[in-house]
C-alpha cells in the first residue's frame, strides 16, 4: 500500500483514536449500572432518544475526535493550545458521564455540561485554525453535546 503518511503517524492516529474510545469506555462503565435502574425511573421528554442510539453515536464521535486530533497533531505546531483544549474537552466529556450517571446528579451534570459545550466549541475553533478538516470533524460533536445539554436540562427540570 502506497501512502504519504509515515508508519509512526499511523501509530499516533491509532493511539489518539484509542484514547478517545478509552474515555468513552470509562464513561460507559460509569453509565451501565444506571441505565436500567436509576435512569429508567427518571421523567424524560418525549424527544429523548432511545437508549440504543447513544452507543453507536458516541463511538462514531470518539473516532472522529481522534482523527481530528491526529490531523492537528500532524501540523507544524502540533503541541499547543489546540491540543491542550482537546485534552480539556476530553476530560470534561468523561466528567459529565461520571457526574450524571455515576453520581446520578443531573443538576451538577447540567453545570458541568456548560464547560463541556464551551470546551468542545473552543477546541473546534482552534482545530479550524490549524487544519480545516479537523475543525469540521468537531461540528457533529458540538451539535451532539449541545443536544445533550438541552436534554440534560429537560431531565433536570422534569425531575
Amino acid at each position: 500500500m502506497q501512502t504519504d503518511v509515515p508508519r509512526h503517524q499511523w501509530l499516533v492516529l491509532a493511539g489518539l483514536v484509542l484514547l478517545c474510545l478509552a474515555v468513552g469506555s470509562i464513561g460507559g462503565f460509569a453509565t451501565q449500572d444506571s441505565i436500567d435502574t436509576w435512569y429508567a425511573t427518571l421523567n424524560k421528554p418525549s424527544w429523548n432518544p432511545p437508549n440504543w442510539v447513544f452507543a453507536p453515536v458516541w463511538t462514531l464521535l470518539y473516532i472522529m475526535m481522534g482523527v481530528a486530533a491526529w490531523l492537528v497533531w500532524r501540523t507544524k505546531d502540533r503541541i499547543g493550545p489546540a491540543m491542550a483544549l482537546f485534552g480539556a474537552q476530553l476530560g470534561f466529556n468523561l466528567l459529565w458521564s461520571l457526574i450524571f450517571f455515576g453520581l446520578r446528579s443531573p443538576g451538577w451534570a447540567l453545570v458541568e455540561v456548560v464547560f463541556l459545550v464551551g470546551s468542545v466549541g473552543l477546541t473546534m475553533l482552534a482545530f479550524f485554525g490549524r487544519q480545516a478538516t479537523a475543525g469540521w470533524l468537531f461540528v457533529p460533536y458540538l451539535a451532539w453535546v449541545s443536544f445533550a445539554a438541552i436534554l440534560n436540562f429537560a431531565i433536570w427540570s422534569l425531575n
